[in-house]
């Protein structure tokens, strides 16, 4: 839709400080509890407490600063299932909503970490991941197969990344849906598809935490 006359377009900053204000001005999401569990989790040197919180539909970004992390000293790890106090809070230069966390309580191991393991259990019995079975990847590959979505920010960052460390090689995509009931099937599909082409490697690949 075209501004009119008496309509305001906004720059970036000015929409996203006023996102910012209507979160951060709300009193129930600045004294919030939130359970999921805990992935992409990070300790850097600075102290702070880096951690995605997830669930079946959605993640959230979640930082804890050092001095909450110093006085609480949660003990966490990839996969658990917690309950996290926090106040959410945006991040204008990424234009990023997140829970800045204060508390953090354990409930015990995750039902989406619990069936990775149950998964990973199988297929370590099926052999899959012996040794053996795996290949040398070579260090300089000339065809390049890539299984992922065709729309997403995944492809453009591999891409960019492949022209950057690899301007000689080929890409070959194979486009299939990366998350959903259809996804499973479809990249079958796709990576047998890339197999008969015989590329040097095959990239799968989803953006997103």
């Amino acid at each position: 839709m075209q501004p009119d006359l008496f309509s305001t377009t906004l720059t970036v900053s000015q929409l996203t400080f006023r996102i910012r204000k209507l979160l951060e001005d709300n009193p129930e999401l600045q004294d919030v509890w939130v359970t999921g569990e805990i992935s992409n989790l990070s300790r850097p040197a600075s102290g702070h407490i880096y951690f995605t919180l997830k669930d079946k539909n959605a993640s959230l970004r979640c930082v804890m600063w050092k001095t909450d992390a110093l006085r609480t000293r949660p003990t966490l790890q990839e996969g658990a299932a917690v309950e996290v106090h926090g106040r959410i809070a945006v991040y204008e230069p990424q234009g990023q909503y997140q829970l800045i966390a204060n508390l953090i309580q354990a409930k015990g191991e995750g039902a989406l970490f619990q069936e990775f393991l149950r998964l990973k259990a199988m297929l370590e019995a099926e052999g899959l991941f012996d040794p053996e079975r795996k290949r040398e990847i070579p260090e300089h590959p000339h065809v390049i197969g890539i299984v992922t979505s065709a729309t997403g920010a995944a492809l453009r960052d591999m891409l960019n990344t492949i022209r950057r460390r690899q301007p000689l090689a080929r890409v070959i995509l194979a486009p299939s849906p990366v998350q959903g009931v259809d996804a499973p099937p479809a990249l079958v599909d796709a990576i047998q598809s890339l197999n008969q082409q015989k590329p040097d490697v095959i990239l799968i690949a989803r953006g997103g935490g």
